[in-house]
């Protein structure tokens, strides 16, 4: 039988975001272009205004975010969110977990991604550092995303599509190796959370309801501090242990 599982609804992971509002090469203001490759992602506006302008084989597209705004992508879609005026929001993630654990690849130029090390090295933000090193720091990685992300846009909307699909492989050599190691991450995430529910229409359809005995309550509060993630500063819950992506 499968184990109880009370993490959050469907596995997911939750943060606050309130997105950077530094200006990038092109004038405009936020975060850092990324791709996931095994999770889908949302976004719910709770404040400000802005966009998310987002890249896929079939083509660039930009939408607006609002207060009620509810958007959401499946894995291989490149999004940059851009603030238009203090654009706050609840990000909700597939697979608590994996994005944490490496699954998010940023749009470096090629020369970046095909060297593992100097990746790390150019995503990476210092350890120890204060907060105006760290907001230095995140702010040269998106900036060299930004170059990365321009060309991809520009080549796709060109009509050409084998810039977009080398990065697609060159993220997915990146990650390679992580992937083996996802999968316990997914068994008692979002996997432990489907194989709970099935469980418990079995006992249903059986007329068992004694499991309804086992209901608990979690509560959580946001790791203080607000760290500085891809898209801007994080107000992140700690579920299952310290974030790293």
């Amino acid at each position: 039988m499968p184990l109880p599982y009370d993490g959050l609804p469907g596995g997911t992971g939750i943060s606050r975001l309130r997105v950077y509002d530094w200006p990038a090469a092109d004038g405009l203001s936020g975060g850092t272009p990324h791709l996931h490759l095994t999770c889908s992602e949302a976004y719910a506006v709770t404040g400000g205004r802005g966009a998310v302008q987002t890249l896929t084989a079939a083509g660039f597209t930009r939408t607006p975010l609002e207060p009620g705004s509810l958007v959401w992508f499946t894995p291989g879609t490149i999004h940059r969110l851009v603030n238009e005026g203090g654009l706050t929001i609840i990000v909700l993630m597939q697979n608590c977990g994996l994005p944490e654990a490496g699954d998010a690849v940023m749009t470096l130029p090629p020369p970046c991604l095909a060297d593992p090390e100097r990746y790390r090295k150019a995503v990476a933000l210092p350890a120890g550092a204060d907060e105006e090193e760290l907001a230095a720091a995140a702010r040269r990685r998106r900036d060299l995303a930004m170059e990365g992300y321009s060309e991809l846009r520009a080549a796709t909307e060109a009509g050409d599509p084998e810039p977009l699909a080398a990065f697609h492989r060159a993220a997915g050599e990146l990650v390679r190796a992580l992937a083996p190691g996802w999968h316990e991450r997914w068994r008692q995430g979002a996997a432990a959370a489907s194989a709970a529910t099935g469980a418990q229409l079995d006992r249903l359809a059986a007329g068992d309801t004694s499991y309804l005995a086992d209901a608990r309550v979690r509560a959580e509060r946001p790791v203080p501090g607000g760290r500085f993630g891809m898209c801007g500063r994080l107000d992140v819950y700690d579920l299952d242990g310290p974030p790293t992506g």
